[in-house]
């Protein structure tokens, strides 16, 4: 048995339309499925708690096999609602308008390609799970979203802090991003709103803290921190193209102090992984970190932002995820 989770809404309304041309694999092959639209916000993550729920899962039962058409926010809310990772696997048929997880997973552009392979069977891959934890021992003060947002987050791409999270949270609630979706040009819905954050971006500093280490990393003036699983984000900036996401390592990317005229020519470096060679970019790599800022930032998990904090702790468990391939 096959749960299949759609989001209708994804890429700007064409996720309905993309698994109505899948359906009929399972029709016409026999293949026992039953199909769950999500209706909005947390719905998936309800969906998939659901679903896994211990009570439903006995210790003979064989894993339950899931399958997210959506994009990497579905995939996201998917993995807020499964409490024992290791008697899922996951299928992921991206739908999205960033889709990175796909980009550096190597799957097919044709949905149908990447269904036939899941329905294979005879590829498992073992994948990084990021958790994002707001506040810590470490931290004096939370700052939170009036809607109490969860205290603890998984992610499966990258979480940030700053300038990126910022991007994030104003393009989930763009216009303009659903129109260029619908125009095939999804991604300049990210560099423009880029470039907009970048303007308005303030001063705030930061100290980082990797592993168990007792002397930060200071930054007396940083734009952002990406914590990162697989190699991009954003919709193609390839932020840390050293990342391997089974290596149970989180690689950072930590923008500091930088002119904005110079923040403008490293940016479309990032695309290719080149924007290491200005001095104020650093790369890091650890397990577990956390970071302070001088003022709440905007927090994001796979570009879903729910609230802003001014200090978070950002953990990685090696090999958690179980994707069919």
């Amino acid at each position: 048995m096959y749960y299949i989770i759609v989001n209708p809404a994804s890429k700007s309304g064409r996720g309905r339309k993309i698994w109505t041309g899948l359906e009929p694999v399972f029709l016409q092959n026999d293949i026992a499925y039953k199909v769950i639209f999500s209706k909005g916000t947390g719905h998936v993550t309800r969906i998939v708690a659901k679903l896994t729920a211990p009570d439903r899962l006995p210790a003979d039962a064989s894993p339950i096999k899931l399958i997210i058409l959506g994009g990497d926010g579905t995939m996201n809310e998917a993995l807020q609602g499964i409490s024992d990772f290791s008697r899922i696997r996951l299928g992921y048929i991206p739908t999205g308008s960033s889709n990175d997880l796909a980009r550096d997973l190597g799957l097919p552009k044709n949905p149908a390609l990447i269904l036939q392979t899941i329905l294979k069977g005879k590829t498992v891959r073992t994948m990084d799970i990021g958790t994002l934890s707001y506040g810590s021992a470490a931290c004096q003060t939370d700052v939170s979203s009036a809607d109490e947002a969860p205290a603890v987050r998984h992610f499966a791409v990258s979480c940030g802090i700053g300038f990126d999270a910022a991007v994030c949270q104003e393009a989930l609630a763009s216009r303009f991003k659903n129109t260029l979706n619908r125009l095939g040009l999804g991604k300049l819905t990210y560099l423009s709103i880029a470039l907009k954050q970048l303007i308005a971006a303030r001063s705030v500093s930061c100290d980082i803290y990797l592993d168990q280490a007792e002397e930060p990393i200071h930054l007396n003036r940083f734009l952002f921190t990406a914590f990162m699983i697989h190699k991009y984000e954003g919709g193609g900036f390839q932020f840390c193209p050293m990342a391997d996401a089974s290596d149970g390592l989180l690689d950072l990317c930590a923008v500091g102090r930088i002119p904005k005229p110079i923040i403008l020519l490293a940016l479309p470096t990032a695309f290719w992984g080149k924007h290491y060679i200005f001095p104020s970019i650093q790369h890091y790599a650890a397990s577990q970190v956390t970071l302070r800022t001088s003022a709440p930032l905007w927090v994001h998990t796979d570009g879903e932002v729910s609230r802003k904090s001014d200090c978070i702790t950002v953990t990685c468990t090696r090999q958690q995820l179980r994707l069919m391939m």
